[in-house]
């Protein structure tokens, strides 16, 4: 409750307001970021509110960037959502504002902003924005907009997998209940972001036939430049076939290293058991426990990650 006083009462103070997330945006970065910026506009339709960071042409089904329609300033209230560590943090000017407010679900290793309102216990950061706006509706009368609730629904069903990953918690369901009262279409969401181009099935064809799988249930698979410019698939594409091993008897951890131009490598973990997280953090990144990020200098990095990935799986298959 105090929380979202508290954030509900910083906005309120401030004539200026932009919005954040991370690069490379999936569903629940977007979706939090335009959906709190649409909640905002409804209220307050005299304040200046801009959304700010790279388009992702294969999200634009659910939103836009705005051009920014104005600079961050020591008059401007910045807000971030979906953003573990600074450096992440699509766009500039954040660092020029009058305040910061964190809104995320990652582990909170770089602790920014006041408010921070930070729940590692949430399965995305569309489930705390849903939160924060019931209350809002609930104690100020504060209305939500059908285009907050589309946005945050997918945001749920992005990171939860279609509320198949464990993160799935009963309150993500009652979240997703709330959302799903409003005026949209979860259908044409869901056939949106689950459609697969044939390059993509043809990639994770190829995914399947070649991956490595170690002794003690660690898979890996390369995505080079070559490969991916066989399927004419982009690196951001690319992250589509990340779950290709989810349900593959025998794998309890996966990674992906997606070949970038100069040489190094984008590191995708998935676990179905083991936690993966810190291992990430070692190699330049971090993320949830079952789901994380990384960077690989090098091929040389990339069979380090394998060995010590077949490490954590056999100390989990040992526990």
């Amino acid at each position: 409750m105090q929380m979202f006083q508290a954030i509900i009462q910083t906005i309120e103070q401030y004539g200026k307001i932009m919005i954040y997330r991370h690069e490379r945006p999936d569903p629940d970065a977007l979706g939090s970021q335009s959906g709190l910026a649409a909640w905002i506009r409804k209220q307050f339709p005299d304040k200046q509110v801009g959304t700010t960071g790279e388009n992702e042409p294969s999200l634009s089904f659910l939103t836009t960037m705005d051009e920014q329609p104005f600079e961050v300033d020591a008059e401007t209230l910045v807000i971030v959502c979906d953003t573990a560590n600074m450096a992440r943090i699509d766009g500039v000017g954040w660092d020029q504002g009058a305040a910061i407010i964190k809104i995320d679900h990652h582990p909170n290793e770089d602790p920014y902003g006041e408010p921070m309102w930070v729940d590692t216990k949430k399965s995305s950061t569309c489930e705390m924005v849903t939160e924060l706006v019931l209350y809002a509706q609930q104690s100020y009368g504060w209305t939500i907009p059908n285009d907050t609730a589309r946005l945050c629904y997918a945001g749920l069903i992005g990171d939860t997998g279609r509320f198949q990953f464990n993160n799935t918690t009963p309150n993500t369901m009652r979240m997703a209940a709330e959302l799903l009262a409003f005026d949209f279409d979860p259908g044409a969401i869901y056939a949106e972001m689950y459609k697969n181009p044939e390059s993509l099935v043809r990639l994770r064809g190829e995914v399947l036939q070649n991956f490595t799988l170690t002794e003690n249930g660690a898979a890996y698979m390369y995505l080079t430049r070559e490969l991916l410019g066989k399927y004419n698939v982009t690196i951001n594409e690319s992250s589509a076939v990340i779950n290709s091993f989810a349900d593959t008897e025998g794998v309890i951890a996966w990674v992906f290293f997606v070949e970038e131009e100069q040489g190094s490598y984008r590191v995708r973990f998935r676990s179905r058991g083991p936690v993966i997280n810190q291992l990430a953090v070692k190699y330049r990144g971090g993320g949830h426990t079952m789901a994380a990020g990384a960077k690989a200098e090098n091929r040389k990095e990339t069979e380090d990650i394998i060995q010590e990935l077949e490490n954590i799986c056999r100390n989990w298959k040992q526990r």
